[in-house]
Formats: C-alpha cells, structure tokens, sequence
C-alpha cells in the first residue's frame, strides 16, 4: 500500500483523531463502569435494561450491526465500481426485512439468552450434544467477525501513518482488544447497549452531516452528482453501468451473488444480532425497534452511497485507488477535501469508535454462549449458580479478546471485509439452518440440528481454504500458493445451501423428537411468554 499520511491527513488531523478517540474511550468506559450489572444475575449481563424504548433498542440493534466494513469498505467499493458498488449496499437492507418479518418475534418467545436455549427447547432429550454443537459455531463466527474488527483497526491506521512497523501493529491490536475486553467483560450486555447506541448516534450524525455536505456542494442536485462521479471516474458512463466488479463474466456473477446471499441469509443468524433480538421485553418493543434499525441502517447505507459518489466526484477514482487500492481511504480523502483535518479526525474517530462497539458486541455474544451453553448446561448440566457461570462469562470474554488479538496478529495480509463477509457466510450456513428448522419445521431433529451446525461449518471452511481467498492471487493470504479448486470468494451460494440440505438428511434419516413437545415449543413462539 502507498505511504498515505500526507494525502489521507496532516499531522493536526492524526493528533485531534487521537483525542477525541482518547476522550471517547474514558467517557465509554467510565459509563460503562457505571452502568455494569451490580448484582450476581446473569439475566442482567446477558440482555442488560429490559424497559428500553423501541428507539434505543433499534440504536442499539444499528450499532451493533453496521462495521467499519460499512463505514469505510463500502463507501470505498461505491467509489471505485459506482453502480455495483450501490447494487451491493442494497442486500443490507433487505436483510433487515428478512429479520423482521421472518426471525425476529419468534425467536425472542422463544429464546432466553442464547441460541443455545432455543433449539434445548425443541430437543431437550438431546439438548447438552446440540449446544455444545451451537457454541462451536457461535465462537467460530464470532471470533472470524472479532478478528476482522481488530484488523481493520490496523487498515485505519495504515490511512494515517503508511505502512506501520510490526510494533506498532501490535500496539494497535492489543490497545482495541483490550478496551473491546473491558466493554465485554465488567459491563455485559448494558454496557455493550451503551456504546452501540453512542455509536449509533454518533454514526448516523456523522454520515448524515458528510451527506448534506456533498448534496449541497452539487445543489441538492443528484444527476449533478452522479454526472461529476461519472466525469471523475476515468470512465465516464461505464462508472454508471454495471460490469466494472461484478457481472464481468460467469465467476463474478457467482460471486456477488454469493456475497449478496451470505450477508442477506447471515444477518438473521450472526450471534450478537440473535442476542440483541432476546432483549427487549415484549413482542410489540421488539418489532418496533427492528422497524427503527431497519430505518438507520437505511439510512446509514444511502449516506454511504452518496459519501461514495461523493468521494468520486470530488476526490477522483484514480487519486483513491492510487492511495488504496481496496478504497477504504475514500471516505477520509473525501472529509479532507470537504472539511479539511476537523472533518477528518471526526469521522476517523467514529471509524475507531464503529470497530470498538461492534468487537465489544461479538465478544459479549462469544462469552454467553460459552458460559451458559457450554459451561453452565454442559459441563455443569444446569447445576451452575448465577456467579459461577457469571464468573465464567466474564473470564471467557478475556479469553476471546486474547484469542482474538493473536489471531489478528498473525493476519496481517487479510482483508477485514473478507473476513466479516466469511462470517456471514458460516453463519447462514451452520447457525441459520438450524434457526429456521428449528422455529418452522415440526419434524426437525437433533441429528438434523447436529449435522446442520458441524456440515454447514465444515464446509464453509473447507471451500474457504480451497478458495481464492487463500491462495493463488496476488490479494491472497499465500499468494506465491496455488491450491485453489474452489473459484469464488465467498462460499455462500455452494455452503447456504448444503447447511439447509444436511439438516434435512439429517432429520429424515432419524427418528421422530418425543411428541408434543413441538406443540408447546409452537405456542410459545407464536405467543410469547411475557
């Protein structure tokens, strides 16, 4: 990567960004102190201030969703591919509907902290099998999305200082782990609430402010705008029209395809999303809040779009990809030219402040699932008290932070966005199947469960490591290796359905689950348990 200090920002501007990130973290955390669980309840650590408003509950749902992925990569995909760029923004928020209007109610009727619980509900003979099986899957995905956030750490720094020295890599990983590790262990689940909705706020106010700033540059004139990206673009109308990423040939198809379906299926079944959906605490909060998410996500996503165009017309294509060729700098190169080293350090703050909320969020959910699924009703088959297995949230969250810090350190030449959009993809593979079988599907059993969660995991994997993500391209992990039979970047359009698929092998090749239990399981869901 080109040297982008000087380009990206000025000294002042790296300086401001460090105290306004400094300020933020001892505000965050000092809040974060108060608002922690004071009792030995894990119910409180686990889903935090039940008697939220919709409105803070779908901030937090916002915060918790939208990664520096978001912020950064996508702004910086609209500003190199124009149309594609914005055909892919579209998947998030079809997402969210799927969530609404599929997952969401019956899953929190259904559930209690975890996944874990809610497929122990339908199949309590074979419950401890099945959820140590959803406690592998949720630390595989969580952890893959934690590692992702700690690398883009390093990425957004690279935007200010060049290529960093591995000490200072270092430094960066273990200074965000660490605080990701205090937001997640002493503050639970009302402390991660607390940071995703000031981060959620602080996101929306920093977009929103950036895309008024574009929009009147050009006169509230959208043709305006794209005419001058297009113009800046070095490829004139081209830059409007598909085919500049995705559409190219047959392999590309398939790709975005499989990209759009990982992050359109893996939403509903990304661990801390799942979580957030078991806290509010009725049907009527619930379903209010995901129509406030769906809202700001939205809106996030266009201001993403214009930020992009933005960045295009007024910064040119050919100045981002010569400072990043992976685009991430768009959005800083864009707050430079339109408020010069202010603009910049405010939205290289949030950026920081985007990769702290959601790591501490991933971390959270990784923890629950270890100390009450694989602990409390595993190991401990349901005999734990609430300050043992509080205990051992809370250590398994130092845990993760620490496994996940290593794994960053050994990752240098990993993309984020590729490895958020492999999370997604295990997700919708394993957990997802799972998921849906379990709340629809009356003759689902803990076979079809157990060869879902493993199969659907497994073979995301394997078509990973067999994939161009690891080898035999110049962006890949070894790329002077070539074992890659598998063609497309993310897996999902070949693992999706193969999970849905061995569930349903699995379950037909089995015998029934004892009867009636479905019934109730099925009344619980529909109507909720207030």
């Amino acid at each position: 990567m080109v040297t982008t200090a000087v380009v990206v920002a000025d000294r002042v501007s790296l300086q401001l960004t460090f105290l306004l990130f400094l300020g933020v973290v001892v505000v965050t955390l000092f809040s974060v102190l108060l608002t922690a669980p004071h009792r030995d309840e894990i119910d409180e650590f686990y889903l935090g201030n039940r008697t939220m408003t919709p409105l803070r509950n779908g901030l937090a749902m916002c915060g918790d969703y939208v990664s520096v992925a978001t912020l950064l990569g996508s702004t910086g995909l609209v500003a190199l591919t124009g149309y594609d760029g914005l055909l892919y923004l579209c998947g998030t928020a079809v997402a969210w509907m799927m969530v609404l209007l599929l997952i969401a109610e019956p899953l929190r009727n259904a559930g209690r902290f975890t996944l874990g619980d809610t497929v122990a509900l339908r199949m309590p003979a074979r419950q401890r099998s099945v959820r140590l099986a959803v406690s592998l899957c949720t630390l595989a995905v969580a952890t893959l999305y934690l590692v992702a956030q700690l690398v883009g750490s390093v990425a957004l720094l690279t935007q200010f200082t060049g290529e960093p020295s591995a000490a200072t890599k270092t430094l960066c990983v273990v200074v965000i782990g660490t605080i990701v590790i205090v937001y997640a262990a002493l503050g639970g689940m009302p402390g991660a609430t607390f940071i995703q909705i000031v981060k959620a706020v602080m996101l929306v106010a920093g977009v929103g402010v950036t895309a008024v700033m574009v929009l009147h540059r050009y006169h509230w004139n959208i043709g305006a705008l794209l005419t001058a990206a297009a113009d800046h673009s070095g490829m004139g109308t081209r830059f409007l029209e598909p085919g500049l990423r995705y559409g190219a040939g047959t392999t590309s198809t398939l790709d975005f395809f499989s990209l759009q379906l990982a992050i359109v299926l893996g939403l509903a079944a990304l661990p801390h999303v799942m979580m957030r959906l078991l806290a509010p605490r009725s049907s009527s909060v619930l379903r209010t809040s995901v129509v406030w998410a769906i809202g700001l996500v939205g809106f996030v996503c266009l201001a993403a779009g214009v930020l992009g165009l933005g960045a295009t017309a007024v910064v040119g294509r050919e100045t981002i990809a010569r400072t990043d060729h992976t685009g991430d700098a768009a959005v800083l190169l864009l707050a430079h030219a339109l408020g010069g080293g202010l603009l910049t350090a405010l939205l290289s703050c949030l950026a920081f402040v985007t990769l702290l909320a959601v790591a501490a969020g991933l971390t959270l959910a990784a923890a629950s699932s270890l100390a009450h699924d694989l602990y409390g009703e595993v190991i401990r088959k349901g005999r734990a008290d609430q300050s043992e297995e509080l205990l051992v949230a809370r250590l398994a969250a130092a845990v993760i932070g620490v496994l996940g810090m290593l794994l960053a350190l050994v990752s240098w030449g990993a993309n984020s966005a590729t490895l958020a959009f492999l999370a997604f993809a295990i997700a919708a593979s394993a957990l997802l199947p799972t998921l849906v079988y379990t709340l629809f599907w009356r003759r689902f059993t803990a076979t079809g469960a157990l060869l879902s969660l493993c199969g659907g995991l497994l073979c995301s994997i394997l078509l990973v490591v067999f994939s161009p993500v690891v080898s035999s391209t110049p962006n890949s992990l070894y790329p002077s290796a070539d074992f890659a039979w598998f063609p497309l970047q993310n897996p999902g359009i070949v693992s999706i359905p193969a999970g849905f698929l061995l569930g349903w092998l699995g379950t037909v090749l089995s015998r029934p689950e004892v009867p009636g239990v479905y019934e109730d399981f099925e009344i619980r869901a529909l109507v909720g348990a207030e």
